[in-house]
């Protein structure tokens, strides 16, 4: 994650986070480098629907697509960019080996993530399992290794 702070600040972006699943890990590693003030502007961990919805997310796209889909990862990725004012915004919504008693729908381990770059109005989307025989914070570990290969190649860092 250094090295993406680094890039970010080297290139005088920012960058924002709407966690679900991942309950704010990926906000955590960015505000554990030193520096990353310069380029953090704001993390939100909307569990619920509800919350999902006042940050931005329309109730129509979790009606018609489902909280645990691309379309309402996207959402996110981009509202959380808008409200933060930050050039890269980063959404995640899934379920890490859990069934949802408020969302009955959905592969129960199936994780969505969007990362979109308001300079490029473009989305770079992709989907990961969480692993059944892993506890939730080693699936979040490895959730969080793909987010940072991915901001990476994003930003051009020699992986």
């Amino acid at each position: 994650m250094e090295e993406i702070i680094n890039k970010l600040t080297e290139k005088s972006l920012t960058i924002a986070t709407m966690e679900s699943c991942t309950g704010g890990a990926i906000a955590n590693a960015i505000t554990n480098v030193e520096g990353a003030s310069n380029v953090f502007k704001f993390g939100a961990v909307t569990y619920s629907n509800e919350y999902k919805i006042k940050m931005g997310v329309p109730k129509e796209v979790i009606d018609e697509f489902t909280v645990y889909s691309m379309e309402t990862a996207e959402e996110m990725s981009k509202n959380i960019t808008k409200f933060a004012g930050a050039d890269i915004g980063i959404g995640i919504t899934g379920k890490i080996n859990r069934e949802d008693v408020n969302n009955k729908f959905g592969n129960n381990n199936k994780i969505f993530i969007s990362i979109f770059d308001s300079d490029k109005n473009n989305f770079t989307n992709f989907t990961l399992y969480a692993n059944s025989a892993l506890d939730r914070e080693e699936n979040k570990n490895i959730i969080l290794i793909k987010i940072i290969e991915r901001l990476k190649e994003l930003l051009e860092i020699d992986i």
